[in-house]
């Protein structure tokens, strides 16, 4: 009989080569993303989100805490959304053209120069996130990519790339997790202005008429 893996043995070295990649991950480029998405809320541009599989559910929870975290209370909202919600729309895009087409097909209808496109893939092959990228950058629309590995052809096609320094799909998206949080939490709290951080936005909800108690700010 093969002996079991040891289990603490497989925890440990898994915990130590994603904090080694969230160590690595390049501030600089993730600052960028937030200087470009600074600007597109204060343009009132329109951000998509998309990815596949572990990336859709980023590209969800990011557009959640943009739209919602960052936004609650606040005189500038983002104009946010993930290109993995619909999914009516996904699986006829899917079943009547490609599944190259689902997020392609979606920026057509909504897209116009100027706005953001964020697209997250581990391989950065994804054969739907490029269609979107490649259409994106040529109706003037600003790209970004999150990818690891080699980066793929991701980190060719988009303007702005965010790479996570792992050849492990799990780290990758446990890093690419991080940055949207880093993002999202950098909008609801490290923001300057009156007070900084919670201060601001508990003050800004107050003018809103909204609880600033934490319980009534989030539940999940």
């Amino acid at each position: 009989m093969t002996e079991p893996a040891d289990v603490t043995a497989f925890l440990r070295q898994y915990t130590h080569d994603t904090i080694a990649a969230v160590d690595r991950l390049p501030l600089g480029q993730v600052r960028r993303v937030v200087e470009l998405l600074s600007e597109a809320r204060s343009l009132g541009r329109q951000i998509f989100i998309c990815g596949n599989g572990g990336s859709a559910a980023t590209a969800s929870h990011f557009a959640n805490d943009l739209g919602k975290g960052a936004s609650l209370g606040r005189s500038e909202r983002f104009r946010v959304m993930s290109l993995t919600d619909n999914i009516p729309w996904i699986t006829s895009l899917a079943n009547d053209l490609d599944y190259s087409q689902i997020f392609v097909e979606q920026l057509k209808n909504f897209a116009r120069p100027g706005d953001l496109v964020l697209a997250f893939s581990g391989s950065g092959n994804s054969p739907n996130v490029i269609e979107a990228i490649r259409w994106a950058r040529g109706h003037g629309l600003v790209t970004m990519g999150f990818t690891g590995r080699a980066g793929g052809r991701l980190a060719k096609e988009a303007e702005i790339v965010v790479q996570v320094d792992s050849d492990h799909m799990g780290v990758i998206e446990d890093g690419h997790f991080v940055i949207q949080h880093l993002i999202g939490y950098y909008f609801m709290n490290g923001e300057s202005g009156r007070g900084g951080g919670r201060e601001r936005a508990d003050d800004e909800k107050e003018e809103a008429g909204l609880s600033t108690k934490p319980d009534k700010e989030c539940r999940r």
